[in-house]
C-alpha cells in the first residue's frame, strides 16, 4: 500500500475544518507529500495554503528566480497572507522548491501541474507547457513502484487531461493509468487579491477523476477546506473552468454595456445595479442558466429589441445585447436541424406556449420553429394543455398575426393543426418535440409508441435516458 492510500483510509474520519486562520488546527501525521509544477499564481498559492495544512510540498519550476523565491519562503507574486504562509511553511520543513521535476515527483505521492497554457496564434490553448510536465512525471514514475496522482489544474480544453497528460505519462513511463496511476482535473477558482482566503474557504471544489482511487486521494487532501467536495467527469470538470470564467467576462461586458447606456441617459448605473444584484431570486440565480430552449414570452424579445433601438439612437454600441437576438435565433435553427433526419414524417409538438404553466402565445420559440418546419412543407401538430380554443385562442392567434407578420399562417392554421386529445396526437406522430417539462408530458413520452422519435428542448428528466430515440437539444 502506497503512503497516499494509507493516508487517505487512516485519515478519512480525523479531518478539521479550518477557515481563514487555521494556524491553531490538529494537523495528522504521515500526510502525503505534494509536488507542484508550476510556480505561479496558483502553485505558489496552492504551495503556501496546503503546508499551512500541514503537507510537505516540493515547488517546481524551470524559472531559477521563482524557485529561489519560494525555498527562501519569499512570495514571487503580491497576494495577501501569501509571504507569511511561505514563510511559515519554510521554517517548519514543509516547503522547498526545486528545478527537477523528475526529482520532485520521486519524493512525493501526489503532483499538481499549475504551468501557464497561453492562447497560441491561432486562438487555441498552447498546451507544450502541460506536454513537458507530463512527459517529465513520467520520466519520473517510471523509477517508481508506489501509485501516483497527478492533479491538473490549469484551464484546459475539456479532453485535455485524459487525451493529452495520461498518455503522455504513460508512453514516458510504461505505466498504465488506473493501475499505477491516476489523474484528476481539479480546477481553482481563486481571486488574485484574496487567493489565499478562497482557497480556505472555497465557492466550490470540483474533482473530476480517472478512477475511485485518484478521486478519494484529491478529495482527502481538500477535506479540511471543504466538506462537500462535487464529483463529476474530468470532462466537465474541465469544461466548468471555462464556462466559469466566460460567464464572469459576460457579467463584466453586461455591467458595462448597461454603464454605457445609462451614462447616454444621465442615469447613475450603479444605483441602476446596486438594485439589480439584490434580485437573487432571479437575477443572480440558476433559474435562466439550465440549458433549454430559446427564450419567448411577452417581455424578453420585445425588451432586448427596445434597449437595442434604444441605445442605437442614442448612439450607444451594444454588441453584448445586440447579439441576444441573434443567439436566440440560432438555437431555434438548432433545433431544425436535429429535427432534420426526420424529414418527411408527422412531428407531433408537446407544448406550444412560451413556458409551462400559461396560455401566452407571445413570441413562443416553439411557434418559430413550427413555422420553420411548415415552411420547409412539414406535416405537424401540436398539443398544449393550456390552450383553450374559443375566443381566449382567438385572441392570442390575433395578437400572434399582428406582432409577428411571419407567423401568419401558422397563427391561422392553429385552430387545425392543434388537438385537445394527447393520445390522438400520439398516435399519430412519428416524432415527438416537447418543450415543457411537466409530468403531463413525461407520461405522455413514456407511453409513446416503440420507434416514435423525440427532440427534448426542456430537460424532462434530470438524468436523460439512455435510449436511441430521445435527444436532448444542447445535452
Amino acid at each position: 500500500m502506497s503512503a497516499l492510500q494509507a493516508w487517505v483510509e487512516g485519515e478519512a474520519g480525523s479531518s478539521v475544518k479550518v477557515g481563514q486562520d487555521s494556524r491553531m488546527a490538529p494537523r495528522p501525521e504521515a500526510k502525503p507529500a505534494i509536488s507542484v509544477v508550476g510556480l505561479g499564481y496558483v502553485g505558489a498559492v496552492s504551495i503556501a495554503c496546503l503546508s499551512h495544512l500541514g503537507f510537505r510540498m516540493v515547488g517546481v519550476d524551470v524559472a531559477k528566480d521563482k524557485v529561489e523565491a519560494i525555498a527562501a519562503g519569499r512570495s514571487p507574486i503580491v497576494e495577501a497572507r501569501l509571504e507569511e504562509l511561505l514563510a511559515q511553511g519554510v521554517e517548519e520543513n514543509l516547503v522547498e522548491a526545486t528545478e527537477d521535476l523528475v526529482g520532485a515527483v520521486l519524493t512525493t505521492d501526489a503532483t499538481f501541474i499549475s504551468v501557464g497554457t497561453p492562447t497560441a496564434a491561432d486562438g487555441s490553448a498552447d498546451l507544450s507547457y502541460v506536454r513537458e510536465a507530463s512527459r517529465a512525471i513520467g520520466q519520473a514514475l517510471a523509477m517508481k513502484s508506489s501509485y501516483h496522482v497527478v492533479v491538473l489544474r490549469c484551464s484546459v480544453p475539456p479532453g485535455t487531461t485524459l487525451d493529452v497528460v495520461a498518455p503522455e505519462i504513460e508512453a514516458s513511463s510504461n505505466k498504465r493509468l488506473g493501475e499505477d496511476f491516476g489523474v484528476c482535473f481539479n480546477p481553482e477558482f481563486l481571486r488574485e487579491g484574496v487567493a489565499v482566503a478562497d482557497f480556505f474557504d472555497p465557492p466550490k471544489t470540483v474533482i473530476g477523476a480517472s478512477d475511485r482511487r485518484a478521486a478519494e486521494a484529491v478529495e482527502a487532501i481538500y477535506r479540511a477546506i471543504d466538506d462537500k467536495v462535487i464529483f463529476t467527469s474530468i470532462a466537465a470538470a474541465e469544461m466548468v473552468k471555462y464556462v466559469d470564467n466566460v460567464w464572469h467576462a459576460t457579467k463584466v461586458a453586461f455591467g458595462n454595456e448597461i454603464g454605457r447606456l445609462c451614462k447616454a441617459m444621465g442615469i447613475d448605473s450603479h444605483d441602476v445595479m446596486n438594485i439589480f444584484v439584490q434580485d437573487t431570486k432571479l437575477n443572480l440565480s440558476p433559474y435562466y442558466l439550465k440549458p433549454g430552449f430559446a427564450f419567448g414570452g411577452s417581455c424578453l424579445p420585445k425588451e432586448v429589441r427596445a434597449v437595442g433601438h434604444l441605445a442605437d439612437k442614442l448612439g450607444v454600441d451594444l454588441p453584448l445585447v445586440h447579439s441576444l437576438g441573434e443567439t436566440n435565433r440560432r438555437h431555434i435553427e438548432q433545433a431544425l436541424a436535429l429535427l432534420e433526419p426526420h424529414r418527411g414524417k408527422t412531428i407531433g409538438f408537446l407544448g406550444l406556449t412560451f413556458k409551462p404553466g400559461t396560455d401566452d402565445l407571445r413570441e413562443s420559440p416553439t411557434l418559430e420553429l413550427m413555422a420553420m418546419l411548415m415552411a420547409c412543407g412539414e406535416t405537424i401538430r401540436a398539443f398544449d394543455p393550456n390552450l383553450r380554443f374559443g375566443p381566449g385562442l382567438e385572441s392570442q392567434i390575433a395578437y400572434v398575426r399582428h406582432s409577428a407578420p411571419h407567423l401568419a399562417d401558422l397563427a391561422e392554421r392553429l385552430p387545425e393543426i392543434a388537438t385537445s386529445d394527447e393520445n390522438e396526437l400520439l398516435a399519430e406522430c412519428d416524432v415527438l418535440v416537447v418543450s415543457h417539462a411537466t409530468d403531463r408530458f413525461r407520461r405522455a413520452v413514456e407511453a409513446r409508441a416503440p420507434g416514435t422519435h423525440v427532440l427534448d428542448l426542456a430537460r424532462l428528466w434530470p438524468e436523460p435516458p439512455e435510449d436511441p430515440s430521445y435527444e436532448g437539444i444542447a445535452w
